[in-house]
């Protein structure tokens, strides 16, 4: 007899990242909670990634508001975030003072288990997010940020899956950050890391290539614990598969999920017109919904190629987006085959991008490409040879050490930069990881605050004439 199939449903978080750039609100979601609640998944994933850029930037959202509110509206799920390790949810590495009292901060505001990834693979920038979260009596789940290189085999994972057990991982999450992943691949990879690693193993893939449905249903045969799925009006394309196609697929068989599929439906009839919102508004794109094999040629993920798009067309360099997909393959061999995800994808793409509308191969080197090959960001999967080296750094040494090592603690400096501002601890979380937009939001707070104290005077004298 085999073992249920749990799943994490990523209609909160993932979902509309992928689809819709992020722009959910707190609002939308609130109303359905209560379904969401007892449909007994394994666990929502409703925050970290991008979404707390865009509550603050976009959405004029408190981030830690948006988690307070969905743990009261789903006191019985867990709540899952997922946090860049050392980059928390910014873009570069913070110090460790500052990891530790976010984890601490997430934690206590409601969520459960924290997904931490790194996007170079290199555990040193994990360790202090997982014993963090380990602390605070959280789940620590460590990720392996999945992709295709000469290095990427089954013992590089292998050895990759061991370190997350050793720096005390939870359970460990496969990143398919991209939908690289094949179904026959899947099986052969899963099958391996479950003879290697007692603990929950759990699949992360998206649509983008078309391989999905078939990469979950040999993941399952292999022995996958755990799948993330979206419900069905915000799937495919980019985002996860559909969660109720799923709960079909392994009805009545070893697996069966035990999900209600009718309550998944209505679920899914909450979030149908606000799907037709999104389409009719423009946040919902209908080209990131089809297959893009190019995904599989270039190893370049969805939300890249959109990213590579917009840079030549603002360079007004269209015609070249075939050469710049020829490129990125190449820039990324010559930077240590680091995976693509959320910075390296940025750092390669657009690095390749200059490559080739300067006409001359690293003529111009943005500072992130520097930062890359200083070894700011890590250890690369392959050492990145010498000549390029010197060809991008010159005659600078690059670090070898954790990157965080060489970062002063910050929270009391944040603290002090924003206290005038200050009105929950919270806020000088906020603050560190993204300070402009933070201000920005916290004097839209204040000047929101003080119009509806000035209305309550107005209507207090209005009352009671002084």
């Amino acid at each position: 007899m085999g073992k249920k199939l749990k799943i994490t449903d990523t209609i909160l978080r993932d979902a509309h990242q992928s689809l819709i750039a992020t722009r959910m609100t707190t609002d939308e979601m609130l109303p359905i909670l209560g379904k969401l609640d007892q449909v007994g998944y394994h666990s929502l994933e409703m925050w970290g990634g991008a979404t707390f850029d865009s509550c603050l930037r976009f959405l004029n959202e408190d981030p830690w508001e948006r988690l307070r509110k969905i743990r009261a509206g789903a006191p019985n799920t867990k709540l899952q975030m997922l946090l860049r390790g050392q980059n928390i949810l910014g873009y570069k590495h913070y110090p460790d003072d500052v990891v530790e009292y976010f984890v601490q901060k997430s934690v206590y505001n409601g969520i459960d288990i924290i997904r931490i990834f790194d996007a170079l693979n290199d555990p040193r920038n994990l360790e202090v997010a997982m014993k963090a979260t380990k602390k605070e009596g959280g789940h620590a789940q460590g990720t392996i940020c999945y992709t295709i290189s000469p290095v990427h085999d089954t013992e590089q994972y292998l050895k990759d899956a061991r370190g997350l057990v050793e720096a005390g991982a939870d359970s460990i999450c496969i990143k398919d950050m991209a939908g690289l992943l094949l179904p026959y691949r899947a099986f052969e990879l899963i099958k391996a890391i479950k003879e290697e690693v007692d603990l929950p193993i759990q699949l992360h893939t998206h649509a983008t290539s078309g391989t999905a449905n078939m990469v979950y249903i040999k993941a399952v045969e292999a022995g996958i614990d755990i799948i993330d799925t979206a419900v069905s009006p915000l799937s495919m394309g980019t985002a996860q598969p559909a969660t109720e196609p799923i709960i079909m697929a392994f009805k009545d068989t070893e697996y069966d999920t035990g999900l209600d599929v009718n309550l998944v439906n209505e679920i899914a009839d909450y979030f149908r017109p606000l799907r037709e919102k999104y389409l009719a508004n423009g946040l919902l794109n209908p080209k990131v919904l089809g297959v893009n094999i190019k995904t599989m040629l270039y190893q370049v993920p969805g939300g890249m190629l959109s990213n590579l798009v917009n840079q030549l067309k603002q360079a007004g360099k269209e015609e070249l987006y075939e050469a710049v997909l020829e490129e990125v393959p190449r820039v990324r061999e010559e930077l240590g085959f680091p995976p693509l995800v959320t910075p390296t994808s940025q750092i390669v793409g657009t690095q390749a991008v200059m490559n080739v509308i300067s006409g001359e191969r690293y003529k111009m080197i943005p500072n992130e490409s520097k930062a890359l090959v200083r070894g700011e960001y890590g250890r690369t999967p392959v050492p990145i040879s010498k000549d390029m080296i010197k060809l991008i750094l010159g005659d600078e040494e690059p670090i070898t050490c954790r990157p965080a090592d060489l970062i002063e603690p910050g929270l009391d400096r944040f603290r002090n930069e924003m206290k005038e501002y200050l009105e929950q601890e919270e806020d000088v979380l906020s603050y560190a990881l993204f300070p402009k937009v933070a201000v920005n939001f916290f004097e839209q707070r204040r000047a929101e605050k003080y119009k509806i104290d000035k209305d309550m005077v107005d209507m207090e004298n209005a009352v009671h004439p002084i």
